[in-house]
């Protein structure tokens, strides 16, 4: 079996040249397939905006490929595989995977297996990687004057029921003016957190290049004339909405400003056939007001994040 490491200088996303378009071909078959994307946003808008200026992309034919990136990054670099679902039990995963880890050369790598996926299990084990992290998808059906599917499930509140607690205000981002507080409340408020928290202008000024950007549907809370927080959310080209990010500054949480932003933001949804959100199982409390909301979770809709073992 072949495997081919792909030429930084030659790769264009935009184009297909440099076997993009075959990276493209196999990680929309593996969608059709699973149901699920190949390659979470933060790789295709990398690849996208960036092509290998910060990773390493392997390719077997039109089989597979394996994707490692943030490199440059203060985290983990992330390892994403894919394989054709026609060439799948061949050993391509295997090795296109085990090509890319020694290519970073004993560099603790992570790897987020998207709907949990039996094979991915497997694959982990035999590369030496375990199950770190669990993220749920979590989703609400368009309800029809905000009440439950059946006439006895409690009616979980109506989208801009929540009155926005005294000494707030919420209002629409400003692209442009309010970038800097923005990622200054967003670092603030996912410290922890190794994807969300290191968001920059330049990931901003990506993410505000997409098509789905629409500055209504991005909401700030400001009090005393500062952002504290803020709900981003995004209508996806099939036309589901999507809870993308929820930030509330540390002095600010607990004042209720998350459950108004939360309410505004599925107001401005509330058109769509479904919202859908990501959220860390470990975060229970979140959970519990997601689920007043009407959100559910099925174990289809669970994402396993798994790491180099010790470290």
């Amino acid at each position: 079996m072949t495997v081919t490491r792909l030429d930084h200088a030659s790769f264009d996303w935009a184009s297909g040249a440099g076997g993009a378009a075959e990276v493209r071909r196999i990680a929309d078959s593996a969608l059709r397939h699973d149901g699920r994307e190949a390659l979470n946003e933060a790789a295709v808008l990398t690849l996208r905006n960036r092509g290998l200026e910060t990773g390493m992309l392997f390719l077997s034919g039109e089989d597979g490929f394996a994707y490692v990136h943030g490199l440059s990054g203060g985290g983990r670099p992330e390892l994403d595989v894919a394989v054709a679902p026609s060439a799948r039990s061949r050993g391509i995963g295997t090795a296109l995977a085990q090509a890319a880890l020694e290519a970073v050369d004993g560099i603790p790598v992570t790897a987020w297996s998207h709907g949990n996926h039996p094979a991915a299990a497997v694959l982990a084990r035999r590369l030496g990687l375990e199950a770190v992290r669990e993220l749920w998808l979590m989703r609400r059906p368009r309800l029809a004057s905000g009440r439950g599917a059946t006439s006895s499930e409690p009616a979980p509140p109506a989208p801009g029921s929540d009155d926005v607690p005294e000494g707030f205000t919420i209002r629409p981002f400003e692209p442009g003016v309010d970038d800097k507080a923005f990622l200054a409340v967003n670092a603030a408020a996912f410290a922890d957190h190794p994807e969300q928290g290191s968001l920059d202008q330049r990931g901003l000024d990506e993410r505000k290049a997409e098509a789905w950007f629409d500055p209504a549907g991005f909401l700030v809370a400001e009090r005393d004339d500062r952002l504290v927080g803020f709900h981003w959310t995004k209508v996806h080209p099939e036309g589901f909405g999507e809870v993308y990010v929820i930030g509330v500054h540390p002095s600010a949480q607990g004042s209720g400003i998350g459950r108004a932003l939360l309410a505004a933001g599925l107001e401005h949804l509330s058109g769509t056939p479904e919202v859908v959100l990501y959220v860390e199982a470990a975060n229970s409390g979140a959970i519990r007001l997601y689920e007043s909301y009407g959100f559910t979770h099925a174990a289809r809709d669970t994402d396993v994040l798994y790491a180099t073992v010790g470290s």
